[in-house]
């Protein structure tokens, strides 16, 4: 099957920005063209590719063409790049634009360190979401790689293991001291406050559950963003569970039971594809997670 690029752009400006007329806008043409060149992509693929809401959203069928679309975009960037550079000098061409799917506490930690020394030539599209769902993304198309803890690779894709980020169950002094008079018991870990990501959060109730041998639900307190969580905890707001690069001096914060840590495996997850910007990402990101995550 032989797919236009004109189409496959449309396609991928419609999902990208939600609407026939944001895409007829970023493309420089008019809603009309783009409703029929999706028209013409649909009938040559047998398939409906788009849910026609607002916004835009694929298809399974439509998951799988824009998968393509966005990886042939990304060659066609690269490819650019590389005849801009050798006619007329780096500085006249864009960077090419990589978007990646990251979880909070990666975010949060080590993968900024790891990108800045790329910045100068790449530009990065970051989404974030919990590692357990970074690799939908890529099933979607909308990302080309993800930090993902799921070890099976994605249709499409190459599958790197980088470590484990190891989680302690911490709290302030002041808030032991008040929730868990007596050390963190059983009862007392069912009663004292503990904070949480957002509702897809598992870690907290895994240890939880891990810890007491049942699922319980203690009183939470919701704070989605990484850094604000783990801010929360050090105000003493309640418990949580944060990365040994995020729980700060011995002194600031305190295990509620030391040593029972919980790990999360994390693995890297791209497109297979070897363009040089691809690969230079997949090199930063594997190099810094030697020194930041367990092994």
């Amino acid at each position: 099957m032989e797919f236009d690029l004109s189409q496959l752009r449309a396609l991928e400006a419609a999902v990208s920005h939600g609407t026939f007329e944001a895409a007829a806008r970023m493309l420089h043409v008019t809603p009309s063209a783009i409703s029929q060149r999706l028209r013409a992509l649909e009938e040559q693929t047998g398939r409906v590719l788009l849910v026609r809401s607002k916004p835009i959203r694929p298809t399974p069928a439509g998951e799988t063409v824009l998968r393509l679309a966005r990886q042939i975009a990304l060659l066609t960037t690269e490819t650019g790049a590389a005849l801009g550079d050798a006619s007329a000098g780096a500085g006249a061409v864009r960077p090419v634009t990589l978007t990646v799917a990251v979880n909070a506490d990666s975010l949060a930690t080590w993968v900024l360190p790891a990108l800045a020394p790329l910045a100068g030539e790449l530009c990065f599209h970051l989404r974030r979401e919990d590692e357990g769902r970074t690799s939908d993304l890529l099933r979607s198309g909308e990302v080309i790689a993800a930090i993902s803890s799921d070890a099976d690779p994605v249709p499409g894709c190459t599958v790197r293991p980088l470590g484990s980020m190891r989680y302690a169950p911490v709290a302030t002094q002041a808030f032991t001291t008040r929730w868990f008079p007596d050390g963190a018991t059983d009862e007392a870990l069912r009663r004292a406050p503990v904070v949480v990501f957002d509702r897809e959060d598992p870690l907290q109730h895994r240890w939880l559950e891990r810890e007491l041998g049942e699922r319980v639900d203690p009183p939470s307190h919701m704070i989605p963003a990484s850094t604000e969580f783990a801010s929360a905890v050090r105000a003493g707001m309640g418990w949580g569970m944060l990365p040994a690069t995020q729980s700060g001096a011995p002194d600031e914060l305190v295990e509620l039971r030391p040593g029972a840590t919980l790990e999360v495996p994390l693995f890297w997850q791209a497109a297979r594809l070897r363009t040089p910007a691809l690969d230079r990402l997949t090199d930063a990101v594997l190099t810094a997670a030697v020194g930041a995550l367990y092994r």
